[in-house]
C-alpha cells in the first residue's frame, strides 16, 4: 500500500496483517482523489473508522491543512501513527484518537472542531453508514462532503438524518457515496 499523490506520492504505508483491517485499495483511492479535485486544498479533514490512516494521509498529500485520525482499535491506531510518522508529518497537523467514532464526533463538536471533508469506512455489513451519518452535522460546515464507503449490498437510504446522496461510485465490492447536507 502507497501514497498514491502528492507530495507523499509513493510513500509506503503500513498495512494491517489481520483481515480486521479492510484497507481501501489503491485504484478506489486513486478514484477518489481525482473526483475530490481541488477540494481537498486546504480542508480540514475528519478520517473516521481510519485503519492505516491512508485516506487522511492522501488529503494531507494532496494539500489538505489538517486531518483528525479516529479509530476504536488500538492496533489500527498504532498502525495510523506509523504511517504518519513515516510521512513526516508534524503534530498539529495531525490528532489521533482511540475511540468510537461517534464519541469522537461528541468531543470533537465539544471542542468547536468543524471539518470539509469527512470519511468514513467502517466495517461492512454492520449498517454503521447510517448510524455515524447521523450526528456528523454537529462537526461540519455548510459545505462538508462526507465520503462513506460501504459494500454494494449495504445501501444507504438518501436522504439519510439530512443528508443526501450528491454521488455514488462503485469500484467492485466497494460502493463510494458522496453525502451533503441540503
Amino acid at each position: 500500500m502507497r501514497i498514491i499523490s502528492g507530495r507523499f506520492r509513493g510513500r509506503r504505508l503500513a498495512a494491517p496483517p489481520s483481515r480486521r483491517v479492510r484497507p481501501t485499495p489503491d485504484r478506489v483511492r486513486e478514484a477518489l482523489i481525482s473526483i475530490l479535485g481541488r477540494r481537498v486544498q486546504d480542508a480540514h479533514v475528519l478520517d473516521l473508522y481510519a485503519g492505516t490512516g491512508a485516506l487522511g494521509l492522501e488529503a494531507l498529500s494532496r494539500g489538505a491543512a489538517r486531518a483528525v485520525f479516529v479509530d476504536s482499535h488500538p492496533n489500527s491506531v498504532d498502525m495510523v501513527r506509523k504511517n504518519i510518522r513515516a510521512c513526516g508529518l508534524q503534530e498539529g497537523t495531525v490528532r489521533v484518537l482511540c475511540m468510537s467514532a461517534l464519541a469522537a464526533v461528541e468531543l470533537l463538536q465539544r471542542e468547536e472542531e468543524t471539518f470539509h471533508l469527512i470519511f468514513m469506512d467502517p466495517p461492512y455489513g454492520k449498517g454503521l453508514v447510517p448510524k455515524t451519518l447521523e450526528p456528523l452535522h454537529k462537526v461540519s460546515t455548510p459545505d462538508t462532503l462526507v465520503v462513506a464507503e460501504h459494500a454494494p449490498q449495504d445501501p444507504v437510504p438518501s436522504p439519510c438524518h439530512g443528508w443526501t446522496i450528491q454521488d455514488q461510485r462503485r469500484y467492485g465490492d466497494t460502493t463510494l457515496s458522496f453525502f451533503v447536507l441540503p
